[in-house]
């Protein structure tokens, strides 16, 4: 089990995550997973610098894996996303996983195309990992015509290796369809028996032995009733159902949503706490149901204080056994 650090680049400045994951790397943190937007979930979260420049720098400012979850098909072209993976694996050889989405309106509606149906966003979703995988492996010019267009493309820098593409799903639907053409599967926490159903959906199918990884949303201070404001005022918007919150097109929308989140909502979402156990204690459920790559997302601003908690605290505890 790798236990990985996320930056968010909705809450922080670029320059900032540069130095929260050299602080990681040095907590003894193992991974990385970047998010990916052009807007921001809030007005309060406030920042929104773009992923794919980041990584080159902090890639080379650590030594450590990263990924990131992206959407392809509307506001990136597949063959794009391709090169910059090809590119990231040239420069830092077997350091990158790729997480493929359907994505959010939130993020695609900046190119004023018409938002596509879920089905149809599926649709594209698995067309641009086939597109991309063979970009990577093929001599040939590559054309294709689905629900976008490539014509005769062809990377002439090709990666070292084929990263491994983690499909994203937040329903067992979805983990059972996506089962049969990604590598593995990313997902979000939720109570433990949502969590059961959405692997035995997804190992039910054509997963049995494809690798899982979970982006897991905490939130650490100093006393358990600072953590949940902390939480509450950064991460409220973001609890309800990805059918709801997939077709939202602003932060505004999102905050106006996010009015009706009571403090105690966000508990079943969000693993409120100020002390090690109540971390370890999750973490090693969730290694229990067979994720080997734990990224930890402390949703509220106080990161330098959890990276040094989880660093002291929490990683030390989990590597013993």
């Amino acid at each position: 089990m790798k236990i990985g650090f996320h930056a968010s680049h909705e809450q922080f400045t670029p320059r900032h995550l540069l130095e929260l994951v050299q602080r990681a790397e040095d907590a003894g943190f193992e991974a990385v997973l970047s998010s990916d937007h052009f807007h921001p979930w809030s007005d309060k979260q406030g920042e929104s610098g773009f992923a794919w420049s980041w990584l080159g720098a902090a890639m080379q400012a650590t030594s450590l894996e990263y990924g990131i979850v992206n959407a392809p098909g509307q506001r990136y072209h597949p063959a794009i996303i391709a090169q910059a993976v090809a590119t990231l694996d040239q420069m830092f050889p077997k350091r990158f996983f790729l997480c493929s989405g359907s994505g959010q309106l939130l993020n695609e509606n900046i190119t004023g195309e018409k938002w596509p149906a879920k089905r149809d966003r599926n649709t594209r979703l698995q067309e641009s990992v086939e597109v991309m995988r063979r970009l990577w492996q093929e001599e040939d010019y590559l054309n294709h015509k689905g629900t976008f267009t490539v014509e005769r493309a062809k990377l002439f820098t090709k990666p070292t290796h084929i990263p491994t593409v983690f499909g994203a799903a937040i329903t067992p639907k979805t983990a059972a369809w996506l089962s049969s053409w990604a590598d593995g599967m990313i997902t979000i926490s939720k109570p433990l028996d949502d969590l059961k159903k959405m692997v035995e959906a997804f190992r039910g199918a054509d997963g049995a032995n494809k690798p899982m990884a979970l982006k897991v949303q905490v939130s650490y201070a100093r006393t358990p009733e600072a953590a949940l404001e902390q939480a509450w005022e950064q991460w409220k918007n973001n609890i309800f159902p990805s059918k709801l919150i997939a077709d939202i097109d602003s932060p505004e929308k999102f905050d106006a949503l996010g009015m009706n989140t009571r403090k105690e909502d966000l508990q079943k979402h969000v693993i409120i706490g100020s002390d090690a156990d109540t971390f370890i204690k999750k973490i090693r459920e969730f290694e229990a149901l067979g994720f080997e790559k734990i990224i930890i997302h402390n949703v509220n601003k106080q990161q330098e204080s959890f990276i040094d908690f989880f660093g002291k605290e929490v990683l030390p505890n989990l590597k013993q056994s």
